[in-house]
């Protein structure tokens, strides 16, 4: 079993590998990447955004910005993961929150609580789970990782929506139109 210090080393060392990875100021190539498996580090996306390690919140923006840039998903698991490791992490619901939308007459724009930008096209859907009572908005913001739309931003995406197709409720964007209804 890995000490304490074992696991601070690893978050450590996964942080610096990822400071490298993303000096051009781009996301790193993460899909490129599949280096050997070295077992599970006790982190957790919390369903409201927060990222936690060893049960204690995150409290360094730019940190929890930079393992989100080595964030991949493979299947149902979530993995930070750089050119020389790949460890497991817990997510409960989705990686990301969709905290703003700039919303214009054909274009739906989110902003992410982790500084991604991502406008709502054919590669990155809106997708609505839940039900009527309680929807379960998403966006998916790049390679399986979904950002839930927080109500705030819902709300404002909701007013300025329009019948659609099938007399459906929802919004155009980059030429697409997304359904607000489940």
């Amino acid at each position: 079993m890995a000490s304490n210090s074992d696991k601070n080393m690893r978050a450590e060392g996964i942080a610096a590998a990822a400071a490298t990875a993303a000096k051009d100021g781009g996301l790193p190539p993460v899909h490129l990447w599949n280096p050997p498996f070295c077992g599970d580090l006790d982190m957790e996306i919390r369903a409201d955004g927060s990222w936690f390690y060893e049960g204690t919140p995150i409290g360094r923006p730019a940190m929890v910005r930079l393992f989100s840039t080595i964030l991949k998903r493979e299947g149902d698991r979530y993995f930070l993961v750089t050119p020389a490791e790949k460890v497991g992490i817990r997510v409960v619901d989705a990686p990301f929150l969709a905290v703003d939308a700039d919303i214009s007459r054909d274009r739906v724009t989110f902003t992410t609580n982790v500084g991604d930008q991502v406008t709502a096209d054919a590669d990155h859907p809106i997708i609505m789970r839940g039900n009527g009572v309680q929807p379960r908005p998403y966006v998916m913001v790049r390679a399986g990782l979904e950002a839930l739309i927080d109500r705030k931003t819902f709300y404002r995406l909701a007013a300025a929506a329009n019948e659609g197709p099938e007399g459906r409720i929802g919004l155009h964007s980059a030429g697409q139109f997304f359904a607000l209804e489940s």
